[in-house]
């Protein structure tokens, strides 16, 4: 979404914990066409770096237009496998609280701009699959969150909420959080709950985000395959629990705790 942003000339704030990756976007971003990029190295956890971050937007442009909130961490476990239950907290803390702290401290600039909120949810908020209870609850509670924020900042404010399915990412390449806490690599969790199913690109979804955002849309779904699902979960959920049983059966094969940045 930084590079997107950058090709159609916007200036950008750009927000991560790390700092090395951090400044290889803010370059790239700067070559494909953002007149000035300003990298920010915090935690969306903490509520001191997210005001920081929009304060930060606010000294070098004077004025904030979008906020973007991408940041999120997935968990691929059945919930009775789960270990220790302190381990998936951090999953609704960075989903949820990692998008509701900087919007909470943007929501006064972006009243003076008329501006926008983007908020990257999931599909599974509509069609919670086995295998992803804390996460697709986290990502529930973000489109409550912000169905509600609609309504109450209306119309000074619009705000985007996306719906992803699989999107080429870390995430999906397996980047995962082992019960010890620390980064590894388990391509096979990620396969078992993709499946063979495609993946999106994650340019391709970034074009298709901005635009949904400058188009003032009130929700955006990618990819567009996925409506179909949650019409299907509506009309016929008995055929839902019976796939997902189904799935959950053919994929119990250990549990796994997944992390990205």
């Amino acid at each position: 979404m930084s590079y997107e942003y950058a090709r159609r000339g916007a200036s950008l704030v750009i927000v991560a914990r790390r700092e090395k990756q951090l400044m290889e976007v803010a370059k790239k971003a700067r070559e494909l066409g953002s007149p000035h990029v300003v990298p920010v190295c915090a935690d969306v956890l903490n509520a001191h770096d997210c005001k920081r971050s929009v304060d930060e937007a606010i000294k070098h442009f004077g004025r904030l237009d979008h906020l973007v909130n991408n940041a999120g961490i997935g968990c691929v476990c059945s919930f009775e496998e789960v270990t220790d239950i302190t381990k998936l907290a951090p999953v609704m803390d960075v989903n949820f609280w990692g998008s509701v702290y900087p919007t909470y401290y943007a929501i006064p600039h972006l009243k003076k701009t008329k501006g926008k909120i983007f908020v990257n949810a999931s599909s599974s908020a509509y069609i919670p699959p086995p295998r992803l209870s804390v996460y697709a609850a986290s990502k529930a509670a973000l489109v409550s969150f912000y169905e509600v924020l609609r309504v109450e900042l209306g119309p000074e404010i619009s705000i985007t909420t996306a719906t992803l399915g699989f999107i080429d990412s870390e995430m999906t390449r397996g980047k995962h959080l082992s019960r010890q806490g620390t980064f590894e690599i388990d391509k096979k969790s990620s396969d078992d709950l993709i499946n063979g199913l495609p993946r999106m690109s994650s340019k391709d979804c970034g074009k298709s985000m901005v635009d949904a955002i400058c188009k003032k849309h009130k929700r955006v779904t990618e990819p567009k395959s996925y409506k179909v699902f949650f019409l299907l979960k509506n009309v016929c959920p008995e055929l839902f629990d019976w796939a997902y049983h189904v799935s959950y059966l053919m994929t119990k094969s250990g549990p796994s705790i997944n992390k990205v940045d």
